[in-house]
């Protein structure tokens, strides 16, 4: 592959991860009921309104669930394997490359957005305990659906709350298990988010 082919794969796979970023943020805000009134949340919803108000009248929402913004994620994922597949390996790739891809990648990308959302709370705990700001305040309220039952169970010893580590860990094992599962299915390569 050639030196501008690489740029313009970079440039596309860029610019496709950042829009799909911002649209499973949409789902997963959604899903763990945050502040809709939130600056980022206003921001996420304007940003991804185009794409997800036409999707909505064909895909309803299940259970309070967005189906709309999370099937937008498995496409943009789908598209964003294939852009991959076409310019780096001049192939069109095949149905089940996509689809198992794209399962593979929405499930790296919902643990690596959990993962940093995690320890920006870690390190926000001990540089600025107890701020306001709303990038924060969006981030706590990602993360405590996903410590508030590990913390029942390990409750706080002595003032240290060890339910972050125990969630962390539990993530790098399911990592470890759907890193070995994508190769096993041979799209490891294709999925980014496992990287």
């Amino acid at each position: 592959m050639g030196t501008l082919n690489s740029i313009f794969l970079y440039l596309v796979q860029t610019a496709i991860s950042l829009y799909l970023l911002i649209v499973f943020l949409r789902f997963l805000l959604q899903a763990v009921k945050a502040d809709f009134y939130n600056p980022i949340s206003q921001f996420i919803v304007k940003a991804t309104n185009p794409a997800v108000i036409p999707m909505r009248k064909i895909v309803p929402g299940v259970g309070g669930y967005d189906m709309a913004s999370l099937l937008l994620a498995f496409l943009l994922q789908m598209l964003a394997i294939a852009t991959l597949v076409i310019i780096k390996y001049q192939a069109m790739p095949g149905a089940q490359l996509l689809l198992v891809g794209g399962f593979f990648g929405l499930l790296g990308l919902a643990l690596n957005t959990l993962y940093i959302a995690l320890i920006i709370m870690v390190i926000v705990s001990w540089v600025a305990p107890g701020s306001n700001q709303p990038a924060i305040y969006l981030i706590y309220q990602i993360t405590e659906p996903f410590i508030a039952p590990i913390r029942k169970v390990i409750p706080p010893m002595g003032g240290l709350d060890f339910s972050v580590l125990v969630l962390l860990i539990g993530m790098h094992v399911i990592r470890i298990a759907l890193y070995d599962s994508a190769a096993a299915l041979g799209v490891l390569g294709v999925a980014p988010w496992l990287s």
